[in-house]
């Protein structure tokens, strides 16, 4: 037996135990004798939902497990399945499929309904187990299992290769949306079932890799182990082009540092919770702070380098992991937005043109299409800027949390916040974590966070400047709009105000006539204020309240941490 057959075996036993464990879920909700009954009121049961749709994903999961067996006993026994035989199963497969599509659909319907906090978990578990469930029945007729496996002969074939890659997309993409959308909700599946079925999937996709199987799939060859090495690394972002060997390290616009951040060489916990205690202005608390080489011990930035384009898609089943991002210059701006895509398109679109080279015709994938006009790395085509901000990318991919490490500065007792202890949060039980990958002038406009922050730098460099608490009636916060909360965040862009950026009001420059606008300018300008620009392996800690503003300046990935 292969490596692959053996995880192959893994992950069908998986998806087996996925439909009975759904089946017997639903099985009791419908067999309940009154809503009163322990497994109906139960606040996260599937239940609330109601028995049409508890009683159509039951039917779906059984045909799962019908169809898995089936498939099972055919192939063991070697039984010849008419063409009649075949199109009966089919036909079953492609409505079961259509079914789940719907009940994914319904459940989807619901998340509009209310803020995601508020969201009922029965309709986030509804969407991930039907996601779950298409997911199996994909995975049956895939050539990921052992049932389906190609013949050898035609593992090379063009239309073989294109089918296989196009089923890798789908399975993935199916599970990343219940974990993006819907959080993967569900305990006895959900993330837990979802992270082990994507972890056989890649093992699968990197033993077929290293066994020859798909040597026509050269240009999606995964890495198994981050190598320090200057040669390419043949990862597919999408469009026939291989990444460099690092990201550009360009800067189009670097804004100067004239009040500049205290910095200290990495402190033990003790040094940091008495820089906490004793702060100079008792009244304020503790300032901003830049520690440096206190990350040296991340494989990110050593051994597992997120610099490399081919470690970061070799890690994302070579770019083909669903990511939310933020589209447009900043979140106050007109037109600004958010969508899904796979991370090969974010890092080929709009991350950094020039980590991408070109490949000769025979590194191409069967699937992927050559860009007719030749690549050049210094005139890329426009498009607005692209961030995958404040996203839990670490929960989504595990692979990439190894790399990290949880500072120990997390862990000590920080004080309230200076000016209103009514903006304290409930004692979080671990660090929140947030990823921030974008390319050169990504903004997150002046704001603050109802937490203490360690945001360190992994990948480029960023601008960060930051107000005390103490000026918050001089920052023209937002209120609410839109129905959205915007209190956090100033209606002040530093940008413009510095003249580094154009204004992008929706009136253009008939919102203020110019005297207004030079007082406006004047005020801003005469805040006391701290800024710094933070490079690879710096950690800066950010009291809670104050307000900060912060720029990418060249490709950048940061990671925040967030304690109380």
């Amino acid at each position: 037996m292969t490596t692959a057959t053996l995880y192959k075996t893994q992950l069908i036993k998986h998806c087996i135990e996925a439909a009975s464990t759904i089946h017997d879920e639903c099985a009791k909700i419908l067999s309940a004798k009154d809503q009163y009954d322990p497994v109906v009121i139960t606040e996260t049961s599937l239940a609330g939902c109601g028995p049409a749709l508890v009683d159509l994903l039951s039917r779906q999961a059984n045909i799962v497990h019908s169809l898995y067996q089936n498939e099972g006993q055919t192939a063991s026994s070697k039984v010849i399945i008419t063409d009649q035989e075949e199109t009966r199963t089919l036909q079953i497969y492609n409505l079961a499929l259509k079914r789940l599509e719907d009940i994914a659909s319904i459940a989807y319907t619901k998340f509009y309904a209310y803020l995601f906090k508020d969201l009922p978990v029965y309709w986030r578990q509804l969407y991930t187990d039907a996601r779950i469930l298409k997911f199996c029945l994909l995975l049956l007729r895939s050539p990921y299992t052992i049932q389906r496996e190609p013949d050898i002969g035609s593992c090379h074939d063009a239309v073989a290769s294109t089918h296989k890659h196009d089923c890798l997309d789908e399975l993935v993409r199916t599970l990343d949306l219940a974990l993006i959308l819907a959080g993967a909700a569900g305990e006895r599946t959900g993330r837990g079932w979802i992270d082990r079925a994507l972890e056989l999937l890649r093992l699968i996709w990197v033993a077929e890799s290293e066994d020859g199987k798909t040597s026509a799939d050269d240009d999606n060859r995964p890495s198994k182990r981050a190598k320090l090495v200057e040669d390419l690394v043949a990862s597919n972002t999408g469009d026939g082009r291989v990444p460099i060997a690092t990201f550009s390290t360009n800067e189009p616009f670097t804004p100067p540092v004239t009040h500049p951040i205290k910095k200290l060489e990495a402190l033990s916990i003790d040094e940091f919770q008495t820089y906490m205690d004793r702060p100079g202005d008792p009244k304020l608390g503790p300032g901003p702070l830049i520690i440096r080489n206190s990350l040296n011990e991340w494989p990110a930035l050593s051994t597992h380098p997120w610099n490399r384009p081919s470690y970061l898609l070799s890690q994302t089943f070579g770019g083909r992991r669903l990511v939310p991002v933020e589209i447009g210059r900043s979140y106050v701006d007109e037109g600004w937005g958010q969508k899904l895509i796979t991370f090969g398109e974010f890092m080929r679109e709009y991350i950094d043109h020039t980590s991408c080279s070109p490949v000769s015709s025979n590194r191409i994938s069967n699937n992927t299409q050559l860009n007719p006009e030749p690549h050049n790395s210094t005139t890329p085509p426009h498009k607005p800027t692209a961030y995958l901000a404040q996203h839990q990318l670490f929960t989504q991919l595990p692979s990439l949390r190894n790399d990290i490490l949880i500072p120990d500065y997390c862990y000590t007792l920080p004080p309230p916040h200076p000016t209103d202890p009514s903006i304290a949060q409930p004692e979080l039980s671990a660090p929140l974590l947030n990823a921030w990958f974008g390319p050169p002038g990504t903004i997150s406009p002046l704001h603050n966070d109802p937490y203490h922050n360690v945001l360190a730098q992994v990948v480029g460099r960023k601008y960060v400047r930051l107000y005390a608490p103490l000026f918050v009636s001089r920052l023209a916060a937002r209120g609410r709009e839109n129905g959205v909360e915007m209190g956090n965040t100033s209606t002040l862009d530093v940008g413009v105000l510095e003249g580094w950026d154009e204004r992008a009001g929706e009136d253009g420059g008939e919102l203020e006539n110019a005297e207004a606008i030079e007082e406006k300018i004047a005020e801003f300008k005469a805040l006391p204020f701290v800024d710094c620009i933070l490079e690879p392996g710096d950690a800066l800690y950010i009291p809670i309240g104050w307000w900060h503003y912060v720029r990418g300046l060249s490709v950048s990935f940061s990671v925040s941490f967030w304690w109380n």
